[in-house]
């Protein structure tokens, strides 16, 4: 059900607020990781972003303590922020922000390996296994790119398991994204769930920090403005407001539209990468995004025509 009464102009807004804040969340990641380090990045990030949602919620009177959906919210929040965005956090210390957001696309391809109730539907689609087949081409085609280049650097060891990380982390995303979809109650409050997605992930950065030993390294009178106000957007905007408007589209305009971030957030990214910092992008790269992208788009191109497309929440 779609809610045609609403305002086209705060529709645009949510739609500008999705596509363009969600892309640039790999930018200020990138930014961020300049006075941060990645664990303590992620725990700041997600701690406070929890807090502020689960704060806001309790002042509106929902339901906090729902013990077996804070269960399932913290399986899924670890495997998607802890893991995921987690993941994303710690190799955008070696790979240019652009280049991950086009890995990250790749999610789309996880979602129907992983789906085990829909493998019947989803695998005998022509199209959707024509989409596999090219997306993972495009994967290796960037894979395979910067394994060459990281050969003939001397920070090769780090940027080979960069991308080893930032390949795996779509996986863990689609599956903590599949764990929710499965594991939710049908009435309960998606703030709630996000908030308490948020708060178990921010715990699992902490071991993270202690084992790299980065506090003994880090002090906040030390961290640039830049990352301040890095750090701030992303709990803000990235967390929080893009969340927020997802969530609203998705109940005013129809699913198939909603799930049209999916091909720009890379863009906005790439964008971004390109004329902000120093980072190159090369031809490659270029064609492995416009290979990724007809991927999702064919993975996807049965539901888009049907309508039907159930959409899963993405927090970076």
């Amino acid at each position: 059900m779609t809610n045609k009464n609403a305002s086209p102009l705060l529709v645009y807004l949510a739609f500008a607020i999705v596509y363009i804040v969600w892309g640039s969340t790999y930018f200020f990641i990138q930014k961020a990781l300049a006075g941060f380090p990645p664990f303590i990045l992620g725990t700041i990030r997600f701690i406070i972003a929890g807090t502020l949602l689960m704060t806001w919620c309790r002042l509106k009177g929902e339901k906090i303590f729902d013990w077996k959906n804070i269960k399932y919210a913290a399986v899924s929040g670890i495997l998607m922020l802890g893991a995921g965005n987690g993941m994303v956090i710690w190799v955008e210390q070696f790979i240019p922000s652009g280049l991950v957001a086009i890995m990250a696309a790749s999610a789309a391809i996880w979602f129907v390996i992983l789906d085990k109730s829909k493998w019947k539907e989803n695998l005998s689609s022509k199209s959707t296994i024509a989409g596999l087949i090219i997306g993972f081409t495009g994967v290796i085609l960037l894979f395979s790119e910067q394994v060459i280049l990281a050969l003939n650097t001397q920070q090769s060891n780090n940027q080979i398991l960069g991308m080893v990380l930032v390949a795996l982390a779509p996986v863990a995303w689609a599956g903590g994204s599949l764990y929710s979809k499965y594991h939710t109650a049908p009435d309960s409050s998606v703030s709630v769930n996000t908030a308490w997605q948020m708060l178990a992930a921010s715990i699992i950065f902490i071991p993270g920090s202690f084992i790299s030993d980065e506090y003994s390294k880090f002090h906040f009178s030390n961290v640039p403005a830049d990352a301040w106000f890095s750090i701030i957007y992303l709990i803000i905007f990235g967390s929080i407001i893009a969340f927020s408007a997802y969530v609203w589209l998705l109940k005013v305009r129809p699913a198939t539209q909603v799930s049209t971030y999916a091909y720009v957030n890379p863009v906005v990214a790439l964008l971004l990468s390109i004329c902000f910092t120093s980072e190159k992008v090369s031809w490659i790269q270029i064609l492995g995004l416009v290979v990724i992208l007809c991927s999702v788009l064919l993975i996807n191109l049965v539901k888009y025509r049907k309508d039907k497309i159930p959409a899963g929440s993405t927090v970076l």
